[in-house]
């Protein structure tokens, strides 16, 4: 059985480089769609967000009956191709910009949260450029890593010293602590979303009821 997270390691994953706690989860079911890979590749994908979500014991669903997909995953090979996309620049505001910062930061990966009314993700924007260092992961590694670091509305300081997966048998899994904090922030007894670091405390003592 893996080591629980305390709650300052708790809160620390969703306390943002400025100082705020800032947590959210999906408050709808995920309805995702993938752009720029293979057949073999997508089903890697699904597969992947399949296995988190029944972790989280949360939902998937065909369609959002809002914006059609809620989960959006591009792949490119350089990110001038992502203004190609038809209609992108209205469900990504600045797109243009975006594109410049991206390129300008020689960025492989960006990640993109829409919230309801409430505070709870209702959409997310994956892209990914297969620059060298992606081409040489896994499929189903960077699959798994995309949607753990999607199912949550981490700190974006989160996972810079360490993964949240892990290697156990010759299989690329969630890192077991990660796993567990998934479950709980799921639990329906806590709130979709929290701003107050005591919200940490809750989920550090849901931690081991969940296992």
């Amino acid at each position: 059985m893996a080591e629980a997270l305390s709650a300052a390691q708790v809160e620390a994953l969703f306390t943002r480089a400025d100082g705020r706690y800032a947590f959210a989860r999906w408050g709808r079911p995920i309805a995702p769609v993938v752009f720029g890979v293979e057949d073999a590749t997508l089903s890697v994908i699904k597969g992947a967000l399949e296995a988190v979500v029944t972790l989280a014991g949360h939902q998937m669903a065909e369609t959002d009956p809002e914006l059609g997909a809620n989960l959006m995953v591009f792949f490119c090979r350089d990110w001038d191709e992502l203004g190609q996309v038809p209609n992108l620049d209205r469900l990504v505001p600045d797109l243009v910009p975006l594109v410049a910062r991206l390129q300008a930061a020689d960025a492989n990966q960006y990640r993109i949260f829409r919230f309801d009314a409430a505070g709870g993700i209702k959409a997310a924007f994956v892209f990914l450029r297969m620059d060298q260092h992606l081409q040489a992961v896994g499929a189903d590694v960077l699959a798994l890593s995309q949607v753990v670091q999607t199912i949550l509305l981490w700190s974006d300081m989160a996972f810079r010293d360490r993964s949240p997966l892990a290697v156990a048998g010759g299989r690329t899994i969630l890192r077991p602590e990660i796993a567990q904090l998934v479950r709980a922030a799921y639990d329906p007894v806590l709130p979709v979303v929290a701003q107050d670091a005591a919200h940490a405390l809750r989920l550090a003592a849901r931690i081991g009821r969940v296992v």
